[in-house]
């Protein structure tokens, strides 16, 4: 028997924890941060602002894939960067985003895990983990330069019935507790603003993910835009933060942009 959620409240902008320089702006119900905060940085919108929906209505995950949220049931959001970095380092960028997020939520989920290259899990120790995060990071050119649209989707009240797919999962479900998710998204954009910098030394943070990554040691199956499906184990990310996998032929590598799924064998 499945039971309506209690109501839940709005997030409360006046008692957010807001990092320095960065500016936010919540709104109701928007169809895409990403694509709303990428309209604004062409039209000349400064780094630094953050756009919060309380309902994603048409949202996007990776490869174009539908993605929608109960009202106030989750943190979606997107952050406007212009990282003063080098053309290679910004491949990092969605694996920072996730490894800012795991850094997040590991005092409340102490199983929270990275699948690469963009998904953020709870690990049951068997391979097969529930997806709490989803992210999506997308370059734009604007007159000014290239920026970066970094949207950020997590999963914090949803009931088992309200979620997308059977592996993912909440917050509020591992917990087992109410989650109150001002307090939270303030966490959350403070780890991201204040991990920045890893981008500047890029073997660190290879380190750093590689650490929180169940991926690496799993036998996956690299599932290609062909159709392809190559196996092999995933052996390390490379410092380009692309997967190299050994397989019986020898190694190979995939980037974040060239394959459509990563998943256990």
């Amino acid at each position: 028997m499945s039971h309506a959620p209690a109501p839940r409240p709005p997030l409360d902008p006046d008692r957010l924890l807001v990092p320095h320089g960065w500016r936010v702006e919540v709104e109701e119900a928007t169809p895409s941060t990403n694509a709303a905060l990428a309209e604004r940085a062409r039209a000349g919108e400064e780094a630094g602002l953050v756009l919060v929906t309380e309902h994603q209505t048409a949202g996007r995950g990776r490869l174009d894939r539908a993605w929608e949220t109960p009202p106030r049931a989750s943190l979606t959001f997107s952050v406007l960067l212009a990282p003063d970095v080098p053309q290679a380092a910004w491949s990092w960028l969605p694996l920072l985003t996730g490894y800012a997020v795991q850094a997040a939520l590991a005092d409340r989920l102490p199983d929270i895990a990275l699948k690469w290259p963009n998904d953020v899990l709870v690990d049951n120790g068997a391979g097969v983990g529930r997806k709490v995060c989803g992210i999506l990071v997308e370059r734009i050119e604007t007159d000014r330069g290239p920026m970066a649209v970094v949207g950020v989707g997590i999963n914090v009240d949803q009931t088992l019935e309200e979620l997308p797919i059977a592996l993912a999962t909440s917050v509020a479900l591992e917990t087992g507790e109410p989650v109150e998710r001002t307090g939270l998204l303030g966490q959350v954009l403070g780890s991201i603003h204040g991990l920045q910098g890893l981008l500047d030394d890029t073997e660190s943070l290879r380190r750093a993910y590689a650490d929180v990554c169940v991926t690496l040691g799993a036998t996956v199956d690299v599932h290609l835009p062909a159709g392809d499906v190559r196996r092999g184990e995933a052996l390390d990310i490379d410092a380009s933060g692309a997967l190299v996998v050994g397989t019986d032929d020898g190694t190979f590598t995939v980037a974040a942009g060239d394959v459509v799924h990563v998943r256990p064998a």
